[in-house]
């Protein structure tokens, strides 16, 4: 089958969504100045506190509306080493009437962002309420010893916690596309355990976003957005830049792909490894859904834990892996100096050879006149034609791919046997090399709708819609081998620089 569009990159992931100028109805914000704690922007809504249109709120001092030791805590911080997502406890007084807020502020070079919601803990889990759940959720995930194990336990308890009608583990792949392996749902959600999701589901910009922001709520996504007051910031004379904020408005476009969900509220977590993105746990509401500033605190906390334990896991795993592969790698290299030959010591023992240093299915090693082969190989005449167009290339590093027909159009010709190629050039400029190829490996990729019909346009081509449907949508994928991991390319580099140290030594010997 023909490649899958990549909207990601050519249109979804272009959406400038951290300058919607508008945030959800369930909290306001408010924009200060720094150096005067003056209100330059406001949310609409707030004439809903304070009687006042928002012409007449701005450029107000923020002490007209809040307890005094509340500001003098604002400018310490302001003044203070911390600037992102420091949470506040607000004291808001007007006419005569006197409400608490929790509040949230992002300390920006000139002006800082605060975002407050009415405090309110009626019909839900506190801290405290759920904190013998969450000392068993962490005992739960440090017994835990796989990665299934892992997500099962974190999805399952995460439900368990918030009240959610679905909690989903994403994880996505090398091209951001997410597969969802573990799930726990009530009987209204759809089911699409197992199921892949193209990255313009999450388009870069939403990826980097998480980033900066651990997870991304939006309780009700039939809510009246609420736009800032004035549109353009005084100080930067620009749109306000919302990435940090947990308000900030959502575009209709993924409004649109929850209603065709059939979901009311989402709230989604990052799950990082190494400072990246790894995955992301989806909830989903049938109804809308309000978790307040404790929950969400506790699902922030809960991600880190979940991260911490998924990292622990694969870096394990793959510490195993290497491992083995250095002590393979090491063996071999001892073999090549007892035999005093190259290729000979990377062929002729049947257990330990460069065939089981890089799980190959076949190999060919060119130095000067000796050409050997070994295992599934292609025609020796494409072998030929492919160094050939090796030289071409002039490669001087490990060289691979999954998909050599991709960037060799020939190699369409022996899949079954080289979709995989890895190189590592002896002498490029004579065509001396080591070849190991790997087998193709036809997969099926469970896609949740049509990855086609990612996007709808609209006949002017200016505004897009999201698919209608997930339902499930086979592709079978051929010409492509399993993939080569990080740690074979940097073996493989090694070996390279062994063999160019050896032919050193035995030409001036």
């Amino acid at each position: 089958m023909s490649e899958i569009r990549n909207y990601d990159a050519e249109f979804c992931g272009n959406l400038p969504i951290h300058h919607i100028n508008s945030i959800q109805d369930y909290g306001y914000l408010l924009v200060l100045d720094n150096k005067t704690l003056n209100i330059i922007q406001v949310s609409e809504n707030l004439n809903t506190l304070t009687g006042l249109a928002p012409a007449e709120i701005v450029n107000k001092p923020l002490s007209s509306w809040f307890n005094e030791n509340d500001v003098a805590n604002i400018a310490n911080l302001i003044n203070g080493d911390a600037k992102d997502r420091i949470p506040l406890n607000l004291l808001f007084e007007s006419s005569g009437k006197q409400l608490h807020f929790d509040g949230l502020i992002h300390i920006k070079k000139d002006y800082s962002l605060l975002e407050i919601e009415a405090s309110s803990k009626d019909g839900q889990k506190s801290f405290s309420d759920v904190f013998q759940e969450v000392r068993q959720f962490i005992s739960a995930m440090e017994s835990a010893s796989t990665l299934e194990e892992v997500c099962d336990v974190a999805i399952r308890q995460l439900r368990k916690v918030s009240g959610f009608d679905g909690v989903r583990m994403y994880k996505f792949d090398a091209d951001w596309n997410g597969t969802v392996i573990a799930e726990e749902i009530s009987g209204a959600l759809e089911s699409y355990l197992g199921q892949t999701f193209p990255a313009s589901d999450v388009p870069k910009q939403a990826r980097a976003l998480y980033l900066k922001n651990p997870f991304r709520l939006i309780p009700n996504r039939s809510y009246k957005a609420v736009r800032l007051y004035p549109v353009i910031n005084p100080l930067t004379n620009a749109f306000i830049d919302l990435s940090d904020c947990n308000l900030r408005g959502v575009a209709s476009v993924h409004l649109e792909y929850m209603q065709n969900m059939n979901v009311s509220a989402s709230m989604s977590v990052r799950v990082l490894r190494e400072g990246k993105l790894w995955g992301l746990i989806s909830c989903h509401h049938i109804k809308p859904i309000y978790p307040n500033v404790d929950m969400r605190y506790i699902f922030e906390w809960l991600s880190v834990e979940i991260s911490n334990r998924v990292a622990a896991i694969l870096n394990q795993e793959e510490y195993n892996e290497s491992a083995s592969r250095l002590e393979k790698r090491t063996a071999l290299t001892d073999y090549i100096y007892a035999k005093d030959d190259i290729i000979e010591g990377l062929l002729d023992d049947e257990n330990l050879n460069i065939l089981s240093l890089f799980n190959a299915g076949g190999a060919v090693i060119k130095i000067g006149n000796r050409v050997e082969y070994r295992g599934d190989i292609p025609d020796k005449s494409e072998i030929y034609n492919l160094m050939l167009w090796l030289e071409g290339k002039e490669i001087e590093k490990v060289f691979a791919s999954s998909h050599l027909s991709a960037l060799y159009e020939e190699a369409q010709a022996y899949e079954k046997a080289g979709s995989g190629i890895l190189v590592i050039p002896v002498d490029g400029r004579s065509g001396d090399y080591v070849i190991c190829f790997r087998p193709e490996v036809i997969r099926q990729i469970k896609w949740g709708g049509d990855p086609e019909q990612v996007i709808n346009l609209d006949p002017d081509g200016k505004n897009y819609h999201p698919r209608n449907s997930f339902k499930l949508w086979l592709q079978t994928v051929y010409g492509q081998s399993v993939p080569w991991s990080t740690n074979e390319l940097e073996i493989a580099e090694s070996l390279r620089n062994f063999i160019f140290e050896f032919r050193t030594k035995q030409l001036y010997n």
